[in-house]
């Protein structure tokens, strides 16, 4: 069964020029990691790693991956809180400062958790949570 030659393309191949990588602004595990095994690969054989320092440093990635973790874990912390401090300021009077600088109060009727920072409905304008400066129960209608 005869088998047709395949023509050679000119155009340079699925890109035109070589893809331009963005450099790392992080140094996160997986550059660590590389910089463990370049060391090894890079390693004289006659005079080979001190097996102290090779454990050292794999402490540190492992110490460096669960630092990582727990930041992650205390910022959705965070968010649950001023979550749970927004929710709890229904119906309670609270008191921020507009954009002018004036003093407001009013009463916080809704919540939104659309962006990072939620959102108190007062008198109906958004108020970010972090600019309520005071809060006042309100006593029950009679």
């Amino acid at each position: 069964m005869p088998v047709d030659a395949v023509a050679a393309t000119t155009s340079g191949g699925i890109y035109t020029s070589a893809p331009e990588r963005a450099p790392k602004q992080v140094m996160d595990n997986e550059v660590f990691l590389s910089l463990l095994v370049t060391q090894l690969r890079n390693q004289d054989p006659s005079s080979p790693m001190d097996t102290n320092q090779m454990i050292g440093q794999t402490t540190q990635l492992a110490m460096m991956e669960q630092l990582t973790a727990m930041t992650g874990i205390n910022e959705e912390n965070f968010s649950l809180q001023m979550r749970t401090a927004a929710a709890a300021l229904l119906g309670q009077e609270v008191t921020y400062t507009d954009a002018d600088g004036v003093s407001t109060t009013g009463i916080a009727t809704a919540v939104s958790y659309a962006g990072p920072v939620p959102q108190v409905t007062v008198g109906g304008v958004d108020v970010a949570l972090d600019t309520i400066s005071g809060v006042t129960t309100t006593p029950p209608a009679s």
